[in-house]
């Protein structure tokens, strides 16, 4: 997955490329693979640039039909940061756990109630690849990242991902090993298999449960490992 800062320059080279394309909403934008040729950039950032449009809402992608412009894209549309300064890192990831711990619980027990046949799919994948790479490395901080954001996803509520895209960079410091310390969070590892279990049984009680679970481990790492 690509750094915030990268995705967020490849974020304003796509918007000048289409708003300079001329297409209008409704039109069809080009494929990852021409984009990939006229921007020079790599497919898992333009995966990642279509992620934010689709959370802001000015993209949709239809399943063998390609992604559709819904409204006209500008920096006013792609950009809409929140003032966030996290000073010290002990400090920023404590304040936005808070956010995480009101945003991911409720995330979680509507996708218990909400989540489609394609949506457990899609994170039983990214759950068994972050298993996969967490077991091979001892760490998985995109892979988890990944796993939360299906989850997010599930809950058919597009608001959910525009306020993360909103707050990526703030998110995105949990992933990253924090402290230098790779094992950061690690006993929260199990927790996340029970938590997808708890979705995919439609257990929203149990959701919330597993997830309190996970950010409790989380904040108390957080304490621990900035004395």
């Amino acid at each position: 997955m690509p750094s915030a800062n990268r995705t967020k320059d490849a974020i304003q080279i796509v918007a000048d490329h289409i708003s300079k394309t001329g297409l209008k909403p409704s039109d069809r934008l080009p494929t990852e693979h021409e984009l990939m040729g006229a921007l020079g950039i790599g497919r898992s950032t333009v995966r990642e640039v279509m992620r934010h449009f689709q959370a802001l809402g000015v993209v949709e992608t239809r399943r063998g039909s390609g992604s559709f412009l819904r409204r006209s894209i500008s920096a006013a549309t792609v950009h809409l940061p929140l003032s966030f300064d996290p000073g010290p890192v002990r400090d920023g990831l404590l304040r936005t756990l808070d956010v995480r711990r009101g945003l991911e619980v409720e995330a979680s027990m509507l996708a218990a109630n909400r989540a489609e046949r394609a949506d457990i799919e899609r994170m039983r994948e990214t759950l068994e690849e972050m298993e996969r790479v967490h077991l091979e490395k001892g760490t998985a901080g995109r892979e988890d990242l990944a796993f939360h954001l299906s989850i997010y996803d599930a809950t058919h509520n597009p608001l959910f991902g525009q306020l993360l895209e909103q707050m990526r960079e703030a998110f995105e410091l949990f992933f990253e090993k924090p402290f230098d310390r790779p094992d950061f969070a690690r006993r929260s590892f199990p927790y996340h298999r029970e938590l997808f279990d708890a979705i995919a049984g439609r257990d929203p009680a149990k959701a919330r449960e597993k997830t309190l679970n996970i950010l409790a481990i989380v904040e108390e790492d957080i304490k621990d490992m900035s004395q």
